[in-house]
This record gives C-alpha cells, structure tokens and sequence, in this order.
C-alpha cells in the first residue's frame, strides 16, 4: 500500500532529473501518473527524442501505471490538454506538480527581449496555464493538491534575472492560489529545491555564492541526487499534508527546510508626512544602516 493509492498526478517536466525522480516517487507511493515533457534542451530548444515517453515506459515496467504526455505546457492549449489527458485517462486529476523549465542565462544588461520573454513563459506562464484548468477540476471536488517549483534564485541570482523573477512569482502564485483555494479543500504549496540537474550543470561554479553541485551524471547515490528532493513532493501530495497549504519549502539532499513569509522587519512611523531630508536623517539609525545585498540560503 502507497501513499498515494487511487490518486492520480500530472507531473510537468517529468522527463528529466528532478521532475523524473517526482514522477517515479509519485508512481511508487500509488499514484497514477502523467508525464508531462516538451523534450527539450535546458535552454529550451526542441530535440529529437522525447524523455516523457522513456520515464512513462520505465514506470510501468516497474509495476505502476503511466502515459506520457508532449505538450507544451507554457500555453494555454498545453496546460488545458494535460489536465484533459489525465481525466480522459484515469477519470480525475488530484495532484498537479508544476517542475517543468528552462534557462537562458546572462546578466540583466545583456539580456535580450526573447531570452527574458521564454524563460518568463515556460516558467511563471506555464504554472498559470496548467494551475488554471487543474485548479477549475479540483474545486469542483473539493479536493486536490497543488505543488509548485520555485527556486533558491528567487532569493538572488546573478545572471539569473529572468529566471528569478519568475520563481519569486511564482511564490507569490502559490499565496496567492493556496489563500483562493483554501475553501474548497484544495492545497498549494511550493518547493525550493537543491540538486545536481542539467540546469545546474549549466551554472558556472562560483557564479552564485553559496551554491555548488557536482556534476548530474555524478549525483546519483549522493546527497545532490535530484531522488532526495520526491519525497518531500510526495508527502506534500498525500492526505497526511491537509493541513499544509501557502508554504515555501525547502528539499535540499538530506534537509527539508520551511522558509518563512516576509513579514515586516523594522517600523518607522512618523507623526507627520515624511520629507525626503527628513527621512534621509533618520533612516539609517533607525531601519537600519547594516542593510546588505540579499543571498541565496
């Protein structure tokens, strides 16, 4: 017996590391799933051979149950066409996970209008377009889950301006749609993870401080093995997580962590309207004069 016997699960980005690993989880702890991949490189460009078929296939040899599915989820005909499989197949949707996207790297004042634009629409547009039409099925049966992928870049990421605006959006998404949903028995949380995956391949070591991973064809079996990160995703999925929704968590090797909301730090009130030389005496000893650049954790 799984944890997740007689759900059903779509899973975007289900073709490759970490979103491979959820998929496999998902299926393992009961779950039907489909496996949502457009089959593309990391930065977005189409190849030949499509890994949602391949993670589907290895599923059902090992006993579960799964289709793959190729759409391109940051439209709204992909997102609306996952869901549509996933109840023309198995007769519901309970859990939707949102893993799928890309990277077009470079520095803010070299980045072009089209490497901002596709990074900005696989990520942030796609979990709009697949939370949409899942969330529309899950009110409706008053009950689902919802887990989204963000990223520790929200929190800051040089050369990443793009793809960190889209996953600190897609926090606020997840505030957002847990706050709307809570009523109708449906959660929404979303995941910060740490693993060794083509994305970070990618990265150059040292780029972002704070941050390294070994290479992703030397992961498996250590603590940046993308496996670490399903469990936490899967958990989140069952029944025994009601009672999570709205949060930011971290799944990070052998450490899950649960990130807190902002919230207001320090106060200054005045008793009248403030002046911009009236203000520029008093701010620094008083909200702060130690204030630094934000970091990744």
């Amino acid at each position: 017996m799984g944890m997740l016997d007689g759900k059903v699960a779509a899973v975007t980005g289900g073709g490759n590391g970490i979103g491979r690993e959820v998929a496999k989880e998902l299926a393992a702890q009961g779950a039907k799933v489909v496996v949502n991949d457009y089959g593309v490189t990391v930065d977005g460009r189409k190849e030949e051979a499509n890994p949602a078929d391949v993670v589907a296939q290895a599923i059902r040899a090992t006993g579960g149950v799964a289709v793959a599915n190729q759409m391109d989820i940051g439209t709204v005909k992909g997102g609306q066409g996952l869901v549509d499989q996933a109840i023309s197949e198995f007769g519901k949707l309970d859990i939707l996970v949102n893993v799928a996207g890309i990277l077009r790297d470079k520095m803010i004042f070299n980045m072009s209008e089209e490497e901002w634009d596709e990074v900005i629409r696989v990520h942030l547009k796609g979990h709009y377009c697949t939370i949409r039409p899942a969330s529309a099925h899950m009110r409706e049966r008053k009950a689902g889950r919802i887990i989204n992928f963000s990223s520790g870049a929200a929190l800051g990421a040089p050369g990443q301006p793009n793809y960190g605006a889209a996953k600190a959006a897609i926090i606020g998404l997840t505030y957002s749609s847990a706050l709307a949903l809570a009523k109708y028995n449906v959660t929404v949380n979303a995941i910060m993870p740490g693993a060794s995956t083509r994305m970070t391949d990618s990265i150059p070591q040292g780029r972002i401080p704070g941050m390294s991973f070994p290479n992703s064809h030397e992961a498996a079996g250590t603590i940046h093995d993308p496996r670490h990160v399903a469990p936490v995703v899967a958990f989140l999925a069952s029944d025994e997580a009601q009672y999570i929704s709205g949060q930011c968590i971290g799944a990070n090797g052998y450490r899950v962590t649960l990130y807190s909301h902002i919230k207001p730090e320090r106060v200054l009130m005045g008793d009248k309207a403030w002046t911009t030389e009236r203000l520029a005496s008093v701010f620094k000893g008083t909200l702060g004069g130690d204030l630094k650049l934000p970091r990744m954790l």
